[in-house]
């Protein structure tokens, strides 16, 4: 049956035969000792791996006295179930250092494993003829036992085949329930925004049901969504996930649920070489979040500190990163290489483990872990099924809570925004309150010193421009008469300013009483026709108004002052042989006056500075006659007292129309 002395051979073996045929050299291995290296293919699982290796199954023993491999190659049969495998069995040299040569080299070059693989390969001697022949005795009694097994036949295709309903049922009731609980999942992330309930419920909940020993949520601190970033020289404890392993630092609950609270106490860190470890997730280290444990006499992983076992470049990162599932069945065969590593998993008390990622916004945020504590466990598809998706899940809830984080810290900094500005304007129109007030007081009292010495001024002077005693040269009554007038100007603008103090303080009361807008009309006509005729401008009144409607409620005083301010506003601006007329009409119960002129006009870039105070238009003419710039905006003042407004239109070099409206007043007094 064997094919050559030494019992090499290459054969078409059930995949049943082939496992036991790994067992036997398993056992060989242990009777060569603690020196004797042994790997399956479940030290691969962690690594991302050639297309030509992910069928391909093997036992390797090499150590100095006897070395030997058995690899296979799934061979797909009907229906795509893998039943056979092509095998071959050798103990020569080449061919091992070979495999090993290649094995090697699917790891990185600064790992355990590459280096150990490296010294292991070069320890490979010819075998012990004695532990040769042990094997073989071995192999015999195996032979022997299974006296209706045939190695190098395959099970008949034609064999009947029988259908067990059983299994089936309790297959279907098993996903029934998974969807059951995948369905409560979803359900509890839609019904709630509370990141840390859905989490706590999720893997309470999958733990049941997997009857896992330990779930536990890992984040990694670098894949965060808003978290603290961390000095790149240096990692938290929890790190060790870069080669497959899931811890942290943390304070273990009472109960069998934990939840990691990271602040500086249970968070210390250590150096690694002075580097920063892998991006997204290389530079930050991590720790777990949730626990949640079968019984308490399951060690928590919340309060263990790692040793520094792991390596700086991992390609675990980037397999997770693709959405990669990490089922390792055993973590004595996988981590065979990984001494440091093993020992620290022993004790945690970590037997079998497999990891989901948890990818937020294509980044990888963490991972969700089932661990068997104390025996191996061969993960099936449906288990594997069922911790990716309640890992999506895990990632909706966290985008979930980063938006409504993201919505509230907005929200707050918004209010906080509203709050400052509000306070802000508050303080600014106090001061600009207080400004004003300050300076309408000023401004009150100043005038109100000057009109003493300006009425002995104007009294005076017009006294002895009729003084009867002795005749007055023309030089002296010319002196007296600038005098007059330069008082009663200086008089008109201190007015002004009394006035619009009083407005702006609101002191001032309207005297509302019924009067003919005809009389007031024509009163401030009147007033300037001598102005207007000295300037050699035609001062017309055009009244539109029905007799009967002439008769109207407001302040008579306030209305003439702002007839007379706008006409004398139109009669300074306008060149000689111009015109200014004022035009009355009354609309429901609301006064129309409209001044118009043929002057200068007005800029479009000038009108919003209008009505500003102490304000002059820089025109050609605006010296023609002095004055402070309140005329304009003490008129406005005492329209909007009357609640009426007030609306211009000009053209330059054409002219100025002043519309104002002013409604019917009650009988009181305004303010």
């Amino acid at each position: 049956m064997l094919s050559s002395p030494d019992l090499s051979f290459s054969r078409t073996l059930p995949i049943v035969v082939f496992n036991q045929l790994g067992e036997l050299l398993e056992q060989m291995a242990q009777t060569v000792g603690s020196a004797a290296l042994i790997l399956t293919e479940a030290v691969l699982m962690r690594i991302c791996i050639p297309v030509e290796w992910q069928r391909q199954r093997f036992t390797l023993v090499v150590s100095e006295q006897f070395s030997a491999l058995l690899v296979g190659e799934l061979e797909e049969g009907e229906q795509g179930i893998y039943s056979a495998l092509n095998a071959s069995l050798t103990f020569n040299l080449e061919a091992i250092a070979t495999f090993v040569y290649e094995l090697r080299d699917l790891f990185e070059c600064d790992s355990s494993t590459h280096q150990n693989l490296e010294g292991y390969r070069q320890i490979i001697r010819p075998n012990d003829a004695t532990l040769q022949s042990q094997f073989s005795l071995l192999l015999l009694e195996y032979l022997l036992t299974q006296p209706n097994q045939e190695i190098i036949t395959l099970p008949s295709s034609t064999a009947p085949t029988i259908y067990i309903c059983q299994p089936v049922e309790d297959a279907l009731k098993k996903q029934i329930s998974q969807e059951r609980l995948l369905n409560q999942v979803t359900t509890q992330i839609r019904k709630s925004l509370d990141l840390s309930v859905i989490m706590a419920t999720a893997i309470t909940q999958v733990r049941e049901f997997l009857e896992l020993d330990r779930l536990v949520i890992y984040k990694f601190e670098g894949s965060k969504t808003k978290a603290q970033q961390y000095q790149s020289d240096t990692i938290p404890f929890g790190t060790a996930l870069v080669t497959g392993m899931e811890l942290s630092v943390g304070e273990p609950s009472e109960n069998n649920f934990s939840i990691h609270e990271k602040n500086g106490k249970y968070s210390p860190f250590v150096s690694v070489n002075n580097q920063p470890l892998i991006e997204d997730g290389k530079n930050y280290g991590g720790y777990i979040v949730y626990e949640a444990r079968a019984t308490d006499a399951i060690t928590s992983v919340l309060n263990y500190t790692e040793r520094n076992c792991f390596i700086r470049t991992s390609q675990c990162w980037e397999k997770y990163r693709q959405g990669f599932t990490l089922a390792v069945d055993d973590v004595e065969k996988t981590y065979a290489l990984e001494e440091c590593l093993l020992h620290f998993l022993r004790e945690c008390q970590v037997r079998a483990k497999l990891a989901a990622p948890i990818m937020f916004e294509d980044k990888l945020w963490g991972l969700l872990i089932a661990h068997q504590c104390d025996n191996p466990h061969q993960w099936n598809e449906s288990e594997k099924n069922l911790l990716t998706a309640i890992a999506e899940q895990l990632a909706i809830a966290i985008h979930q809570a980063e938006l409504m984080q993201t919505l509230t810290q907005e929200k707050q900094s918004l209010e906080q925004r509203v709050i400052e500005h509000t306070r802000a304007l508050r303080d600014a129109l106090l001061a600009a309150e207080a400004a004003s007030r300050i300076r309408s007081e000023f401004l009150a009292t100043i005038s109100h010193e000057l009109l003493t010495p300006l009425t002995y001024v104007i009294g005076m002077s017009s006294t002895l421009l009729h003084w009867p005693l002795g005749e007055l040269s023309q030089r002296q009554r010319g002196y007296l008469q600038t005098i007059h007038d330069s008082g009663e100007h200086l008089l008109e603008m201190i007015n002004d300013i009394l006035d619009l103090s009083q407005i702006e303080a609101g002191k001032t009361a309207l005297n509302i009483s019924e009067f003919s807008l005809v009389n007031v009309a024509e009163n401030a006509v009147e007033s300037l026709r001598k102005k207007a005729t000295s300037e050699q401008i035609n001062l017309n009144l055009d009244l539109q108004i029905d007799p009967r409607r002439d008769r109207f409620t407001a302040d008579a005083e306030r209305v003439e002052q702002i007839l007379s301010n706008l006409l004398t506003n139109a009669i300074k601006f306008t060149p000689e042989s111009g015109s200014v007329t004022l035009r009355l009409w009354v609309e429901d119960d609301t006064a129309i006056f409209q001044v118009e002129d043929t002057g200068i006009g007005i800029a479009d870039e000038q009108l919003p500075l209008l009505f500003e105070k102490f304000q002059q238009l820089d025109t050609p003419y605006r010296r023609r006659y002095e004055g402070t710039g309140l005329g304009l905006a003490l008129t406005k003042q005492l329209v909007e007292l009357h609640r009426g407004r007030i609306e211009v239109e000009s053209t330059v070099s054409i002219g100025s129309i002043f519309t104002v409206w002013i409604p019917t007043q009650g009988m009181r007094m305004v303010s």
